[in-house]
């Protein structure tokens, strides 16, 4: 009875596993379609609106300069000052569609190339013209304009900085420790603020200084239409709200899943600043033989693997894959946030804490496209780097927490962070999941970050 048994849970696992593999390729197929209809459909509207043809990454590839590079995809950036060249994920302008993906081949190793959009091609052309790029709206006809998204447009773009929430003594000569929160993909700096923070304990409150962020282009953060969100532009904006503008010389990291990318890039800047480094569902999927030529693409595929189950790997499979179509999810959730907002409050007669929503809402789609892209798929190899570093070169503290049942980041990645460094602590919550590996449990979790603090404090 027993064998009998396990052979039809064999069974139904495997026949749920083909219908997945069904029911994804045609309704991923849909959306390689929809896709490119939506691309015409913005075009013709951004242009009835805004009168200007906004380019896409759909013809990066026809409408981008290349030239001959040592290292990865790069781009130009502009400045007032001078043109910067910066990584920028492959991902962003190359990404098969379903039937193109299925008869994928083995990427072979070909010269990396230097590309650059048409857009940003004509803002170089009018810098070396001595001319001034035509200024883009902020923000554009499709993101939210209220106050809680553009309330810091009203700043000067040399004197915007992230919104930062700030806990602490008033007395700085109070101040023991610094604390830098930094939360994930489609967050803010709530993650923190209405979990951790109120049940710190009194002793912590009253002599550690805690940062919490909103990372650029999310939650009460600028959100620049023309920004890239690069790596670079994400850590020099925390760099100047808040290592440079609170004059911390030393300070410990809290990060959850993007945010650790972040971390990490930190840690290795200001390697002697770096008191401990605690990492929650760190994204890091260390590329196997035979795909470092793509292994953004390789990523981008592990983070959205195109399946319509679970409903988290559909939902970051529709962000991933189609500009459009997460544009058109960005329209209709992003810019409406306000009346989502009063519905959801309604319904649960306020009685039910809405910051995860509230946050999940309060961004743009070029942001979260951006980053996304360039900081998650565009990591493998920067993440190999920081780790070596950190692993080599830093003695702080280095402490991994992952929830048991991550549909959307797996355990294994932490596994191999626990790998690559030795010395890290690797703590795995039995039933919880991306999200409940903080909510649900914020007393826990808290206990330990003392702890963590305390400890490293004391070496």
């Amino acid at each position: 009875m027993h064998h009998f048994s396990n052979n039809t849970m064999s069974f139904l696992r495997t026949a749920g596993h083909a219908l997945n593999l069904a029911v994804s390729f045609i309704v991923f197929s849909i959306l390689d379609i929809l896709d490119i209809i939506l691309c015409y459909v913005y075009k013709i509207i951004d242009y009835a609106i805004e009168s200007e043809w906004k380019q896409c990454y759909c013809t990066a590839g026809k409408d981008a300069i290349i030239m001959p590079e040592a290292v990865g995809p790069k781009v130009l950036h502009v400045s007032c000052k001078k043109l910067q060249v910066e990584d920028v994920s492959d991902t962003l302008y190359e990404r098969a569609s379903v039937v193109m993906d299925m008869s994928r081949k083995p990427v072979e190793p070909t010269p990396a190339t230097f590309k650059v959009s048409w857009a940003i091609a004509e803002m170089i052309r009018g810098k070396m013209d001595g001319q001034k790029p035509k200024e883009r709206r902020i923000p554009c006809w499709s993101d939210c304009n209220c106050n809680v998204c553009n309330s810091w447009s009203g700043e000067s773009a040399g004197s915007s900085t992230l919104y930062v929430h700030v806990e602490g003594p008033e007395d700085k000569s109070e101040i023991k420790e610094n604390i830098v929160f930094i939360h994930g993909f489609i967050s803010s700096s709530a993650f923190w603020t209405e979990t951790v923070f109120p049940v710190l304990s009194e002793t912590t409150r009253s002599s550690y200084r805690l940062f919490a962020v909103d990372l650029l282009g999310f939650g009460r953060s600028p959100k620049p239409a023309d920004s890239l969100y690069t790596l670079r532009e994400h850590m020099e904006m925390i760099e100047k709200s808040v290592i440079q503008k609170y004059k911390i010389k030393q300070f410990h990291i809290v990060a959850h899943s993007l945010g650790s990318v972040l971390a990490l890039a930190l840690a290795v800047k200001y390697p002697d600043a770096i008191k401990s480094l605690t990492l929650l569902s760190p994204p890091y999927f260390p590329v196997p033989k035979g795909e470092e030529a793509a292994a953004s693409q390789y990523v981008m595929r592990q983070v959205a693997p195109r399946r319509v189950w679970p409903p988290i790997a559909f939902g970051a499979s529709m962000a991933c894959w189609y500009e459009h179509v997460s544009r058109t999810i960005c329209l209709t959730i992003c810019k409406h946030h306000r009346i989502w907002d009063f519905i959801f409050k309604t319904l649960t007669r306020n009685r039910m804490k809405t910051y995860l929503i509230e946050a999940f809402m309060c961004h743009t789609h070029n942001a979260a496209w951006h980053t996304l892209h360039n900081i998650i798929c565009g990591s493998p190899t920067k993440m190999e780097r920081y780790l070596d570093i950190v692993r080599d070169k830093l003695s702080c503290t280095v402490n991994v927490f992952h929830g048991e049942h991550d549909e959307l980041v797996p355990v294994e990645c932490s596994h191999a962070v626990g790998s690559k460094i030795p010395r890290a602590c690797l703590k795995v919550y039995e039933k919880k999941d991306h999200i409940t590996v903080i909510v649900g449990q914020e007393r826990l979790f808290a206990r330990e970050l003392e702890e963590i603090w305390r400890n490293a404090s004391s070496k």
